[in-house]
């Protein structure tokens, strides 16, 4: 017969034994040297490189100190914490630059929770909130001219420095892979063999996007995914107020309406140029496919910088699809608002392709032989109109008689 006396022990035994137990299972809400995060935050050495290496500061960041403290006055109110009793905010101004820093080294948020002294999940939080910031902040930097004068401005540009009269954009897409994302079985593997969201855009001639749609599955061909885009379906109900054709200084009474340019890929339009097919190419159609190649490459470049300049790029994004469109669009608009605020150091000569106009050969700029570029995306036919063949081939004689360059037959050699 057990007593009173044994099972009081007994019942205080079991208290002592679960108070033991709950106090093995506390968790930290935060480790001790986050707490200290001033003294290991990164902010220290940007201090300094702002004072003594510009350079650095601007390798670092991706933008120099004054394009930074304009693009922290434009989100500082999105993303701006108050002090609590329990723990100090994180300031702007790091949590701007630990987001640029993430997409400038492509890092993972574990790693770069030692430059910084902050968990990698708030990493995470931060870094989605600062990319939404940036987007709205930046939101006007991309969009498509709104007026026939636009339209003609973009055009005037595509003629004075390639050489293409009447293009009023350069049309691509690329790969931007991602890491497999849960319970999605093939959804978003490509041709290529991996995980991807596609990037299509629109880019001008000075290599800034005009247009830009994330977030189609990597399965999609380039003519697919441009086809589901706004823009695509404006210009094909002939919605985007674009100028009526004219006559080209050397072809009077000789109409040209203004035209997109792309690869094979794309539907041939009226509105839509692409080059000949290689199988049926005479030297006039040569020349043709080079001066489109020559002015479509800026699609390229813009391709090529952004993915040089921001090394999230160059490896698997590490987040699901939705956060991946994020840090891609925000990509995006850091790349227009750097093209805009200090074109001069954001796009070095020596990064984008060149032409030698005596030999016609091309100068490949330093991002192709310094990164591997984002995967094109797969070809598929499509059909064309009649309409659009006699574009093409207005457009090819104009090329080789009254609108050639002097340099253009060394594309035949």
């Amino acid at each position: 017969m057990v007593s009173n006396v044994d099972l009081g022990f007994l019942a205080l035994t079991l208290v002592a034994a679960k108070g033991r137990n709950n106090k093995k299972k506390k968790r930290r809400w935060s480790k001790d040297w986050y707490k200290m995060r001033n003294r290991f935050t990164h902010q220290h050495l940007l201090n300094f490189l702002s004072g003594s290496e510009p350079e650095d500061y601007r390798n670092f960041l991706r933008m120099d100190q004054e394009s930074f403290d304009n693009l922290l006055d434009l989100v500082r109110q999105d993303i701006e914490k108050k002090d609590t009793k329990m723990r100090e905010a994180i300031p702007a101004s790091q949590r701007l630059s630990v987001t640029l820093r993430y997409l400038a080294s492509g890092m993972d948020l574990e790693d770069l929770e030692f430059r910084c002294a902050i968990a990698p999940q708030t990493l995470e939080l931060i870094i989605m909130e600062t990319c939404s910031a940036i987007i709205r902040a930046l939101k006007e930097n991309i969009q498509v001219p709104k007026s026939q004068d636009g339209w003609k401005r973009v055009a005037q540009e595509f003629e004075e420095q390639w050489n293409f009269p009447n293009c009023v954009g350069s049309v691509d897409g690329k790969h931007v892979s991602i890491q497999k994302p849960r319970h999605s079985g093939s959804y978003y593997y490509n041709y290529k063999g991996s995980f991807s969201i596609v990037l299509m855009a629109v880019v001008d001639a000075n290599y800034k996007f005009l247009m830009v749609d994330v977030g189609a599955n990597g399965r999609v061909s380039d003519g697919g995914v441009l086809k589901n885009t706004l823009f695509w379906r404006k210009l094909s109900q002939n919605q985007l107020d674009m100028p009526d054709p004219r006559e080209l200084s050397y072809t009077p009474n000789e109409k040209f309406p203004y035209v997109f340019i792309g690869d094979e890929a794309f539907q041939f339009l009226p509105q839509f140029m692409k080059p000949y097919n290689r199988a049926v190419l005479t030297n006039e159609k040569r020349i043709f496919n080079y001066r489109l190649s020559r002015a479509r490459r800026v699609v390229e470049n813009a391709f090529g910088i952004i993915t040089k300049r921001f090394k999230i790029f160059q490896n698997a994004i590490k987040l699901e699809p939705p956060k991946a469109v994020k840090i891609v669009m925000a990509c995006c608009h850091l790349h227009n608002y750097l093209c805009s605020k200090n074109r001069a150091k954001y796009l070095q000569p020596e990064d984008i392709d060149r032409d030698d106009i005596v030999t016609g050969a091309v100068e490949t700029g330093s991002w192709r032989q310094d990164i591997q570029e984002m995967a094109q995306l797969q070809r598929t036919k499509s059909n064309s109109t009649v309409e659009a063949k006699r574009i093409r081939d207005d457009f090819c004689k104009f090329f080789n008689t009254s609108g050639s360059v002097p340099w253009q037959n060394n594309c035949l050699v």
